[in-house]
């Protein structure tokens, strides 16, 4: 039992230790620059979006409830985004592996919700859905073998 626990121990320290050495190489330093170059236009898109509304209410034309927490809600999700991304690049597997699922998830969610007739204006369903693009772009990148490499299964 003992030599068990020595050996998980030790393999998942080796894991660490290799994982460790793959966060520094060029080839994961440049996918996770990607990902928060595409997390950062994800969080820019999901700002014009919410500032876009803000003057059309400001100008008087009609902007729903809706729109108002939803644009909102996207804006905070990206913030939440950028943010793990830049500690999934330093190391912290936990936000790795939240990127990945947010990554996935996050545009699909966003796009169906749009996809519900009557919801939303047609401009306001393809501003959020252009919104989702870099995220879901994002995906590949976080979801690839060069960055899985790098947080190995403990």
């Amino acid at each position: 039992m003992t030599t068990t626990r020595s050996s998980n121990a030790t393999g998942t320290a080796a894991s660490t230790t290799a994982g460790a050495a793959r966060l520094h190489h060029p080839a994961t330093r440049r996918a996770f620059r990607k990902v928060q170059i595409l997390a950062a236009a994800y969080a820019a898109l999901s700002t014009a979006v919410l500032l876009t509304v803000a003057v059309l209410a400001s100008t008087g034309h009609p902007v729903t409830s809706f729109m108002w927490g939803r644009s909102g809600g996207i804006l905070a999700g990206a913030a939440v985004v950028c943010w793990l991304t830049v500690l999934a690049s330093r190391g912290a597997r936990w936000a790795y592996l939240r990127v990945r699922v947010l990554s996935v998830v996050m545009p699909l969610a966003i796009i169906t919700v749009d996809l519900i007739p009557g919801v939303c204006p047609l401009w306001f369903a393809l501003a959020q859905a252009t919104c989702a693009l870099p995220l879901a772009a994002a995906a590949f990148l976080s979801n690839g073998a060069e960055l899985r490499a790098t947080f190995p299964k403990p």
